[in-house]
């Protein structure tokens, strides 16, 4: 890790704000250990998170420089959609303007078009995200790994939304092991600029550094108009791990 042994630590090299979406509501695998993962890296890369929890009833901040979203059931989505479509309007201007944002299975069903629930409700998404999700009887659960632009990223899923990528909607990976969007079209996830959308737990970032790292990358050169400057951090524990599912898995 990065940091002065007596404990000095050098001057910041910029603050960066990291606002997790709906923490009670959407966080129910563990997915506020992206959050945390974030927030220790940047400070080892030698930057200040400035971490902020949004909760239904307020206002979105629009200074974000990263957003985080997670996993939750049709209840926790249903009791998120007024507040979500409140602050959609900030939410895509800041997507269109560049804003790293992670969104984890129900955050990425609602930042699409629309998500379909087993029971046939339709629960309008923000459309930052071109997909459209229908809930299914059989949940499709297993260890993942993808082939993505980071490289290998592996995961867990947990899903039984269907979803399918829209017209010129690029995905987030490639599957090489598990079931992925839909179980049928071997696409993972999908990415509109600096947005991300994946059904991959673990959760994701703690085990795939690169990825992480380049959400940070994305959010500093963005919130401070200059290059990101990583510092010297220890990975090698997350890589072996990383690369034991993937030899395990895809061979």
């Amino acid at each position: 890790m990065s940091g002065d042994p007596n404990g000095i630590q050098p001057r910041s090299k910029g603050q960066i704000k990291v606002v997790h979406i709906y923490p009670r509501e959407m966080s129910i695998y563990g997915d506020l250990g992206n959050t945390r993962c974030l927030e220790s890296r940047l400070r080892w890369h030698g930057y200040e998170p400035l971490i902020h929890q949004h909760h239904p009833g307020n206002d979105f901040p629009k200074d974000a420089h990263l957003v985080l979203g997670g996993g939750g059931q049709d209840s926790g989505q249903a009791r998120v959609q007024d507040d979500l479509a409140h602050n959609s309007e900030v939410l895509r201007e800041l997507a269109a303007d560049g804003t790293a944002m992670l969104m984890i299975c129900g955050m990425y069903q609602l930042f699409g078009n629309t998500f379909i629930t087993i029971e046939g409700e339709r629960l309008p998404g923000i459309g930052i995200l071109d997909v459209t999700t229908q809930g299914n009887a059989k949940r499709m659960i297993g260890p993942v790994v993808l082939d993505t632009d980071y490289g290998d990223v592996v995961g867990y899923e947990n899903h039984s939304g269907s979803t399918e990528l829209g017209s010129g909607q690029r995905p987030f990976g490639r599957v090489k092991s598990g079931m992925g969007n839909n179980g049928t079209d071997k696409t993972e996830g999908a990415v509109t600029g600096s947005v991300f959308g994946s059904y991959l737990h673990g959760p994701v970032l703690p085990a795939n550094p690169a990825f992480a790292d380049a959400l940070i990358k994305l959010a500093v050169e963005r919130a401070l108009g200059e290059p990101f400057l990583p510092g010297q951090i220890d990975d090698e524990i997350a890589d072996q791990a990383r690369l034991r599912q993937v030899r395990r898995l895809a061979g």
